[in-house]
């Protein structure tokens, strides 16, 4: 299923933060790699394909880490008594102890609660996590090597979720959920200002490269945190700047969802949030039944097309960037996915300049062997 929302692209919004000097101060930060794919291009009839690969984010297989850092340090700042501004890692690491908070918690299905476990490590804090069942022993294991207390509960997403919020209720708890409900908002709206720092690298690497700036942008969508950041930076102007200074238009923007987990695109066509009962799927970070209120309105407002994709779709994605050098688990590998089925569909115009966001590498969520075989298509092309 396709949908589309043709007057997004005229809709605008204000300038997202710009956080590369508070990442730059957590121990361990670089920029991940901007790879072209121009294999792919010809594939899809594209002037140029780049993927941002977000597998070794410090040192963790995803992505997440930008926006659970960025949300710890501004909480923390806040209980120091400074609400406008985060203090440095440096700054929070050694105050810690002043802030009245002993413990982090989170419910997740892998990457977001190892984001938040690591950070808790670097600034001293413990962290207590939750899991719907479903979610892969590697992650699971993931996040236990960073410390974290794990419990894995017969529960879907959205009622983990509900569970760490009132575990959180305790003294000295402090709940970092990357979705929103009416009364928490505070926290994911800082989450999805930190995600933002993939899409500034990845604008300064095509600067760089001397490239054009992107006309359509994929956005795998979850609870649709990643999403929001990709749709505000790009309705911000964004990439404005990206083509030799000049003024380019606004992207497409795409969001990708699992049609085992269906949410953004059923409150799309119905024009309201509405929750779906999500089924399994190997994409387990898009295995979301409902979407985060905060961002239900900048989605709705700003995603130019949404686009569903299977396991098969998904699996056939991650084996095909392998075989092009790209590590990109299931979650990242949907935004090539989702782009072909544009391409099938007569919806991706010749000629684009596209850039794909690959949110985890294959450690983060290693594909089920049953879809491991099959090969790709480019197994003997590194071109």
């Amino acid at each position: 299923m396709v949908r589309s929302h043709p007057e997004a692209r005229a809709w605008t919004t204000d300038p997202v933060p710009q956080l590369l000097d508070f990442h730059r101060s957590i121990p361990g930060y670089s920029p991940t790699r901007l790879v072209e794919l121009p294999r792919l291009a010809r594939e899809l009839g594209a002037a140029r394909v780049w993927m941002k690969e977000e597998s070794a984010r410090f040192g963790l297989p995803a992505f997440k880490m930008l926006g659970a850092a960025y949300a710890i340090a501004r909480a923390l700042s806040v209980r120091l008594g400074e609400r406008e501004r985060s203090f440095t890692f440096e700054e929070i690491a050694a105050r810690t102890g002043e802030t009245g908070v002993r413990e982090l918690v989170a419910a997740t299905d892998g990457n977001h609660g190892r984001a938040v476990a690591r950070t808790g490590a670097l600034v001293g804090l413990p962290a207590r996590i939750f899991l719907p069942e479903g979610v892969t022993q590697e992650a699971i294991d993931g996040i236990r090597s960073e410390g974290a207390e794990v419990t894995v509960l017969d529960l879907r997403y959205e009622e983990v979720v509900a569970h760490a919020a009132a575990q959180s209720r305790a003294e000295g708890s402090l709940l970092i959920q990357d979705t929103s409900w009416e009364g928490y908002e505070e926290i994911p709206a800082w989450i999805v200002e930190g995600y933002g720092t993939v899409l500034t690298e990845a604008a300064a690497q095509l600067a760089e490269a001397g490239a054009a700036a992107p006309t359509l942008v994929t956005a795998p969508t979850g609870v649709g945190a990643f999403a929001e950041a990709v749709v505000r930076f790009s309705r911000s102007a964004g990439f404005a700047a990206v083509s030799s200074g000049t003024e380019a238009a606004a992207p497409h923007v795409v969001s990708v969802e699992p049609e085992a987990a269906a949410s953004l695109i059923a409150s799309l066509v119905a024009n309201q949030p509405v929750s779906v009962a999500a089924s399994h799927t190997i994409m387990a970070g898009l295995n979301c039944g409902t979407v985060a209120s905060a961002s239900w309105p900048v989605l709705r407002a700003g995603v130019d097309l949404s686009v569903l994709v299977t396991d098969e779709q998904a699996a056939a994605a991650v084996r095909d960037l392998e075989a092009l050098g790209v590590d990109a688990g299931p979650c990242g590998a949907s935004s090539l996915a989702g782009v072909r089925v544009l391409r099938e569909r007569g919806l991706l115009p010749d000629g684009s300049h596209i850039l794909l966001l690959s949110t985890e590498g294959r450690a983060a969520n290693p594909l089920p062997e049953a879809l491991r075989a099959g090969g790709s298509a480019y197994q003997e092309d590194q071109s």
